[in-house]
């Protein structure tokens, strides 16, 4: 730190311990003054000689009585007149950066200036600051950091920005040219270095080796300065978001981990409202992370919306680089789900709007033409499928709150479904845990999620979980069955081969379509949750199938025509049970439900009772009844 001396002469203001100070000297006192509460009792000549103030008070005096002043106005109290009258007198007085705005500000009030007498107060100090203070990197904020109590004088005497503009110009020194001391994790370089302080000194200077110190300045100062050094347009956008990113961690108690604890929220408001005003324009300046901390901040402070919105935006156009726990932002105390749902959709939809706005503006000078993957228009496969996966484990987690309707879940669902997916096991995944959590689904709902998802882009462990999971539609569970048999018996050995016609007809059955071949099952069965002896009747078609496979494809194609008369006679069996129910009056329906597989046991106990009568007027179905009964 550096400091001035200013006057030679001992220091011979001496107190009486009861507020009152004097100086040491043969000759008597002519002039007292007061200073909130303190009295200083001293010489006029010295004092009028370098004081334009204290002249004119004295002039307004009466006469007859002592010459007696008050300056309670004085900045800086009796601290700061003490060290002005020292100076009057030559005595030594000391400047650094934690008094000298002090003195500045009481000096001004003094009219300590260069017309009353050559090198007075005023001008020594200016030239301390021009020529030392403000050439320290160090010193700079500290000074800074002080005029905040003399304001607005500090501020009229431009100390407020001859600082922020000194400080602003040191950080975009070249790193080159930094020869002066900064903080910048001292004590992790040193633990990187087995303690070395020596090669802690030859390390390079990175280019945001400022950062933590403006970490020190209020928010107020702290936005003048990041604006300042974002006009002078030599650091890069990257380099301001790391600034920004240690402020608010630093300021900010829990915001590293999604958090705000308790505090003067009003203040905490003030500061995640700046930080988002001063992000910088270049995509990928700041993380998604370090952004949706602080879209979590202005949800849990009720930030204004227009600071939202503008969050949105620029999450939407690097999404891909999110995880599912960033995303899970808590809602309102008022709402009713866990997570704001509707939030994390607005990101996807500004995400997907990318691909529509393709114009791009491109300047004629070479050097501005920027990367293709930093414009906004532009979307690669790669990012969407990343966002689609991000988007299924996000639906995974959300599932898992009761209170989550499913029209929430299946719409943003839909708002990644243009997205093309090698496999959907992500997003059974997520309908499997919304099916386990809530049973009350109900059976409209249930038909709208489960389109959501192609069977035939199921991996094999996730087709093993679906036919026996007794949750699913019964339509889901044939379609699982027999896309996995014609994948496994493809000759080509890919995973979506040619459709046999009939496997196309039984897919057409079971998104609700209608074939001439085939006749039409009604859509609350294939709704229908698969009992267990629906789940072994489809499985052992499914076995008879894979014994044909040495036939060839016609062989194939005719089992599975087959199999699905067996399997609608199996369905239509069951509906015929229910309107026996119904006629005595019973709880067919209930049976017949499409809730979360609650009445697997009744429905398997009634096929056995009215497959007998199916088998009298359909023979391809007796064998499948036969076996259903034994089982």
């Amino acid at each position: 730190m550096k400091f001035m001396k200013i006057g030679s002469k001992p220091d011979s203001i001496k107190t009486d311990g009861s507020n009152v100070r004097y100086v040491e000297n043969e000759l008597a006192t002519d002039i007292t003054v007061n200073v909130d509460g303190s009295r200083f009792c001293l010489h006029k000549f010295p004092l009028l000689s370098k004081c334009a103030c204290l002249q004119k008070l004295l002039s307004r005096t009466d006469k007859n009585k002592d010459d007696e002043v008050d300056i309670s106005g004085i900045p800086g109290g009796p601290t700061a007149f003490e060290t002005c009258a020292k100076f009057c007198y030559g005595m030594t007085v000391t400047l650094s950066a934690y008094n000298v705005v002090a003195t500045r500000c009481a000096a001004e009030y003094l009219g300590m200036h260069e017309t009353v007498e050559k090198g007075n107060l005023i001008y020594k100090i200016d030239v301390f600051l021009n020529s030392s203070l403000f050439r320290s990197w160090k010193d700079s904020i500290i000074v800074l950091q002080t005029t905040k109590t003399f304001l607005p004088l500090s501020e009229d005497l431009k100390l407020v920005s001859l600082c922020i503009d000194a400080i602003a110009s040191k950080a975009c020194v070249d790193v080159s040219n930094v020869e002066w001391s900064y903080t910048y994790n001292r004590k992790k370089l040193a633990e990187e270095n087995n303690g070395a302080a020596d090669q802690v000194r030859a390390r390079e200077v990175p280019h945001d080796w400022w950062v933590e110190d403006l970490c020190e300045l209020e928010i107020d100062f702290y936005k003048r300065v990041i604006t300042n050094i974002k006009t002078k347009g030599i650091l890069g956008g990257e380099v301001i978001g790391e600034a920004l990113k240690a402020y608010g961690y630093r300021r900010l108690s829990g915001f590293n981990k999604g958090v705000m604890e308790q505090g003067d929220l009003k203040k905490h408001k003030t500061v995640i409202e700046t930080l988002v005003w001063l992000l910088p324009a270049e995509k990928n300046s700041v993380s998604c992370g370090f952004l949706l901390k602080l879209l979590k901040a202005v949800t849990m402070l009720n930030s204004g919306e227009m600071v939202k919105e503008q969050l949105v935006r620029r999450i939407g156009q690097q999404l891909e680089e999110a995880s599912v726990a960033e995303l899970l932002i808590k809602s309102h105390q008022e709402s009713e789900t866990l997570y704001d749902v509707d939030l994390v959709k607005k990101i996807v939809v500004e995400f997907m709007a990318r691909d529509q706005n393709s114009e791009i503006e491109v300047e004629d000078d070479d050097e501005e033409v920027q990367e293709i993957k930093k414009f906004p228009g532009i979307l690669s496969e790669a990012s969407k499928l990343m966002v689609a996966k991000l988007i299924d484990s996000y639906l995974t987690e959300i599932s898992k709150d009761p209170n989550l309707p499913a029209s929430k879940f299946i719409d943003l669902a839909e708002s990644v479904s243009s997205i093309s997916r090698p496999a959907h096991d992500g997003l059974y995944r997520a309908i499997d845990m919304y099916l386990k959590e809530h049973a009350g689904i109900t059976k409209g709902d249930k038909k709208r999620m489960c389109k959501l998802m192609d069977c035939r882009k199921l991996s094999v462990e996730a087709c093993m979980h679906a036919v026996q999971n007794d949750r699913l539609p019964l339509r889901v569970v044939v379609q699982v069955l027999f896309f996995e048999q014609v994948r496994a018996s493809a000759s080509s050995g890919s995973s979506t081969p040619d459709l046999p016609k009939g496997i196309r007809e039984l897919r057409s059955c079971g998104t609700y379509g209608s074939s001439r071949s085939v006749p039409t099952v009604m859509e609350d069965e294939w709704d229908a949750v698969a009992t267990e002896d629906e789940m072994r009747a489809l499985k052992s078609e499914i076995a008879a199938l894979k014994l044909q496979e040495e036939s060839g494809r016609k062989s194939v194609d005719k089992a599975a025509v087959t199999a699905i008369s067996r399997v609608k006679s199996l369905i239509m069996s069951k509906k015929m049970f229910g309107k026996k129910l119904q006629g005595r009056g019973g709880g067919g329906e209930k049976n017949n439900g499409g809730g979360g597989g609650g009445g697997g046991s009744d429905s398997s106990e009634s096929l056995g009772s009215v497959t007998e009568e199916a088998a009298k007027t359909s023979t391809p179905s007796r064998n499948l009844t036969r076996r259903v009964s034994v089982s």
